[in-house]
């Protein structure tokens, strides 16, 4: 058997980095076969200008939403932004599928294996058939009332089955696909009812306290979500008013057996961290929660508070979010951002995130994240500017 054996400034394993006396050794084909001492590596060793990883998992993209870039200004604060997405994107459908290839490819090329992709429609599929990357993708219902709940249910279980029925196309695991819910400012109660219902043991993506209005939403009823509502023909909130948070009164639908990944973060307080972190631990497979620091930045140019999650133990994963809210979908430069304003978090940390927790939380730890035997996590170098180059 061939190998290709690479020896960088440095390696990350996905848990542990090393200084160059570290070699990685891969066959052609793409399996690690494992990481020796460079002593131990013998002949044939392609030296490599910067730091070895494997490649980066996007944990939250909207993929569908690529037409969107440059579209909707920077900084306009979150409710002005949802407003903008939902007035602005209707465009030619060949601009649409275009601009979907155009960002699966510079995703490819920043060094991503697998994303967690969000999709209200099947617009990125004929994309995904061929990608090289793995796709989660997470079929995102939006029903605000019981009422409708039914009707929008069917509509986005018949964009699932297209996935579904896809997955005779493509090889074993390049796709994963459920019906997950928008936010909770989105979802009815009965609606997360049934997706809890149709959804056992599935990996679940929900957008979570990206602004306080979501929260004031479930306490009082008022806020200005209210302005947003009214767009779909809604004077008052239809949400229950519980007078707890957000997250507080939509996480504990989920009782069957998921995976919840929460998005955003942005207003999270640390209470609901540690109900959070607590309901995962007893009532589900695992929590985790995606930082999206330039789409943060793009739209409310605020960070999450990742210090205080990173203090009660959360499981951190990074996303891109979409075009509509980023400048670039690269996980190089959430990185870059995080290190440029957080620059007390080694870097090996952050490049877990990136790697092995990502993989983690779409269940794709088994292939992708590190490089452990027989896994085709991809390699991927990074400069001293922590720019990318896919090597494998």
């Amino acid at each position: 058997m061939k190998y290709r054996k690479f020896r960088g400034k440095r390696l990350f394993n996905g848990r542990e980095l090393f200084n160059n006396d570290h070699v990685l050794v891969m066959t052609e084909e793409g399996c690690v076969e494992g990481v020796v001492s460079l002593e131990d590596a013998g002949e044939g060793i392609e030296e490599v200008d910067g730091l070895i990883t494997p490649g980066f998992i996007n944990a939250h993209c909207h993929l569908e939403l690529s037409h969107l870039k440059d579209v909707i200004p920077p900084h306009t604060g979150l409710i002005p932004f949802l407003l903008d997405v939902v007035g602005k994107r209707d465009f030619p459908m060949e601009i649409i599928l275009d601009r979907i290839e155009k960002a699966e490819q510079e995703m490819y090329e920043e060094g991503i294996v697998a994303v967690g992709d969000i999709g209200n429609t099947d617009n990125t599929l004929a994309t995904k058939k061929k990608s090289k990357i793995k796709w989660n993708n997470f079929v995102e219902v939006l029903s605000f009332s019981d009422e409708l709940s039914e009707t929008r249910l069917n509509q986005y279980r018949n964009v699932l089955q297209s996935f579904m029925d896809a997955t005779a196309d493509v090889e074993t695991d390049h796709f994963k696909s459920a019906l997950v819910p928008h936010a909770p400012y989105t979802i009815s109660d009965r609606t997360f009812t049934e997706i809890n219902r149709l959804t056992p043991g599935a990996i679940i993506s929900m957008h979570n306290q990206e602004h306080p209005a979501e929260d004031e939403l479930y306490r009082t009823g008022k806020g200005d979500y209210l302005s947003f509502l009214k767009l779909f023909g809604f004077d008052a909130s239809p949400f229950p008013v519980t007078g707890k948070s957000a997250l507080q009164s939509c996480l504990p639908h989920f009782t069957n057996g998921q995976r919840m990944l929460l998005v955003h973060n942005t207003f999270i307080p640390e209470e609901d961290i540690a109900f959070a972190l607590e309901y995962g631990r007893t009532q589900l497979a695992g929590i985790h929660f995606c930082l999206c620091v330039n789409a943060n930045r793009y739209i409310e140019n605020r960070l999450p508070p990742i210090t205080m999650l990173m203090n009660q133990g959360a499981h951190l994963v990074l996303g891109t979010d979409s075009y509509s809210s980023n400048w670039q979908l690269s996980i190089a430069a959430e990185i870059r951002v995080i290190r440029e304003c957080f620059p007390e978090i080694p870097l090996s940390t952050v490049l877990q995130w990136a790697t092995l927790n990502g993989a983690e939380a779409l269940g794709r730890q088994d292939m992708l994240g590190s490089f452990e035997k027989g896994k085709h996590p991809g390699v991927v170098a990074l400069d001293d500017q922590l720019n990318p180059r896919r090597l494998l």
